[in-house]
């Protein structure tokens, strides 16, 4: 479906997470192509977009917000790596991606018969902690651990708008690459001040996205009424050891110290290490074939974008 046909059936995206790392960059992507974009906040005092107040604790929101809007992309949820694993930081993990998609869920049951699309993130956590050297798709088993548990009832919530009658499509992020947050910065900062090292053994796979793609693929699912589930990473993924090389290089840094031990990152970072220590190797070949082209296929055309 071509853009200007887009535009008869969505003309409001309602967006949750606007604010975010990702959201942002897909608000202005969306605008862009001349859509109305909203959002829905706790705090509604933004100037670039229509912001709706929400409260996915207090199970309030803002009713204008469902019935103006012809699709929802749903970004919103408390990050997964803003905090040492805590047993009440685990828990807004979970309740802040499940509660908010039940609340979404109800409010168009209630208010919005007629909304035509519903994409929600997930996350390639579905695959769990590590699995290994196989590529792994949209078809393979759940994996193992908290990540892939919250993945699995994540993506349950978002499959039961389906229920009411709307088209349903979830993007499983990897790990997303932009020079304005995330874990491209924070990777960059110990190899910018000669301490950059690869983690663990170094061989555990990182299934990376450059922003403007995964903007890219939340654009294009919408656009082309696409349904599913999608893998929202790169064509290839690299190993840590090859990705801290890469971004060292782009840096013009030398990596001179040896890896970070594996205990190290433990006493470090607690249970939140496994995500590190762990990796997923995910293709994007279904996406691909959905016709969505790449504009940042490798890391190196990736990196040399957002470093440069």
């Amino acid at each position: 479906m071509s853009s200007a046909k887009l535009s008869d059936s969505i003309k409001t995206v309602l967006i949750t997470g606007g604010t975010g790392l990702v959201g942002g960059q897909l608000s202005k992507l969306l605008s862009e192509k001349g859509l109305k974009v909203t959002h829905l906040s706790r705090n509604p005092m933004q100037k670039h977009y229509q912001t709706f107040y929400w409260d996915v604790n207090k199970g309030e929101i803002d009713d204008e917000a469902i019935t103006s809007a012809d699709a929802i992309i749903h970004l919103a949820g408390a990050g997964v790596s803003d905090k040492r694993w805590s047993t009440q930081w685990k828990e807004e993990i979970y309740n802040s991606r499940i509660q908010s998609t039940k609340l979404l869920r109800e409010k168009v049951r209630e208010l919005n018969p007629n909304l035509k699309h519903f994409i929600s993130a997930s996350a390639v956590g579905y695959y769990g902690w590590d699995s290994g050297e196989q590529y792994v798709d949209e078809t393979s088993q759940k994996g193992e651990g908290f990540l892939a548990d919250v993945v699995e009832d994540w993506e349950k919530e978002a499959q039961a708008f389906e229920q009411l009658g709307v088209n349903v499509a979830m993007v499983r992020i990897g790990i997303v690459l932009s020079e304005k947050g995330g874990a491209l910065v924070e990777m960059a900062k110990p190899i910018k001040l000669f301490a950059g090292a690869p983690l663990g053994s170094g061989q555990q796979h990182m299934s990376w996205i450059h922003v403007e793609d995964l903007c890219g693929i939340f654009a294009h699912i919408l656009n082309h009424k696409l349904e599913g589930i999608y893998n929202g990473v790169g064509p290839s993924p690299e190993t840590n050891k090859n990705f801290t090389k890469e971004v060292a290089k782009q840096l013009k840094k030398p990596l001179w110290l040896p890896n970070v031990p594996k205990f190290a990152l433990q006493i470090i970072v607690g249970e939140m290490a496994s995500i590190l220590l762990g990796g997923n190797r995910a293709t994007s070949q279904k996406i691909e074939n959905a016709g969505f082209k790449f504009r940042f296929p490798s890391l190196s055309q990736a990196l040399q974008s957002l470093l440069h």
